[in-house]
């Protein structure tokens, strides 16, 4: 049976004079998932959602979201909200009037989510937004998001400002509500480590070109990390090209593809050596390592150590 998509890209490119933004792109995302948008600041994160959502037109390539083109659709926008990290609002706007505003452009707006969060988060909403902290900012915008209950959503670093526990309380909040309401999230944030277990897929983007698409329990059980004494990380792996190494003093460690069976864990911790799963964060950081590597004609060892 064939998955119903939600996002469907073909060979798409974006250029500004001589830079290339996105680069030769292509990938289809399932509806009804959450879908973590990850790589480093300056790869093409926004300008990809910006060209998603008819923000902004390609230079080549095409773009279909339910089917359909969202520039200048207002039945395709009606069905996105996105929420970028440096959201603008009116100078006279407090938070009731963007909500108020919100509701009128997202027909599938949930009221009652909006003032449970409201409560929730102590949103100030007759106050002017210009006058609120940065985390309140930023649960005005999430506010939207979610209430929004947009079949596309998008959340460009939707946290800034928030402390830990605030912002761990949004990603629950935005799961409860994913799972009574499905519809799709693509989240882009550079706090990988806190979001990866909301996430069920991921998509890596480096210099415009997409070099990761799959599943986020696919990778976990893709990667191991090897760690401990140099000289024992390097025998452990001399049949394998690590993903990424870092060497400091006496000690190294290696991201490598899972090759390593339990008796071969148990030997080497038995020689001071350790190997784990890697974490998400880890393998996008090797990613992005491994791609200017490339560009420069250096090695992956060379570019990592």
């Amino acid at each position: 049976m064939t998955t119903p998509t939600a996002i469907e890209i073909s060979h798409l490119t974006r250029t500004f004079g001589k830079t290339t933004a996105i680069d030769d792109l292509s990938v289809t995302v399932a509806k009804d998932s959450i879908v973590g948008l990850l790589g480093r600041n300056g790869a093409g994160k926004t300008t990809l959602m910006a060209l998603i959502t008819g923000q902004d037109r390609p230079s080549a390539g095409s773009i279909k979201v339910f089917g359909q083109s969202a520039v200048e659709n207002p039945q395709v926008q009606e069905k996105i909200s996105f929420i970028r990290d440096n959201q603008r609002y009116p100078e006279d706007f407090t938070p009731a009037k963007a909500f108020a505003a919100a509701k009128i452009f997202h027909p599938r707006w949930s009221q009652e989510l909006a003032e449970t969060m409201i409560d929730q988060f102590e949103i100030p909403v007759n106050t002017m937004i210009k006058k609120l902290s940065r985390g309140q900012i930023s649960s005005v915008a999430f506010t939207i998001g979610l209430a929004s209950r947009a079949p596309l959503t998008f959340l460009d670093e939707p946290y800034l400002g928030l402390d830990a526990t605030n912002r761990n309380t949004l990603y629950q909040v935005l799961l409860d509500d994913y799972l009574q309401h499905p519809r799709t999230f693509i989240i882009s944030t550079h706090l990988i480590d806190e979001i990866d277990k909301i996430l069920e897929h991921v998509l890596v983007v480096d210099r415009g070109k997409l070099v990761l698409d799959d599943e986020v329990d696919a990778i976990r059980h893709r990667y191991q990390s090897v760690s401990g004494p140099a000289g024992i990380v390097a025998e452990l792996t001399k049949d394998k090209t690590p993903l990424s190494t870092f060497t400091l003093g006496g000690l190294r460690s290696a991201l490598v593809e899972r090759s390593f069976d339990t008796n071969q864990v148990a030997t080497a911790q038995h020689h001071g050596a350790e190997i784990t799963t890697a974490s998400l964060q880890d393998v996008v950081a090797a990613l992005g390592v491994h791609e200017s590597a490339a560009e420069t004609g250096k090695t992956r060892g060379e570019a990592r150590s």
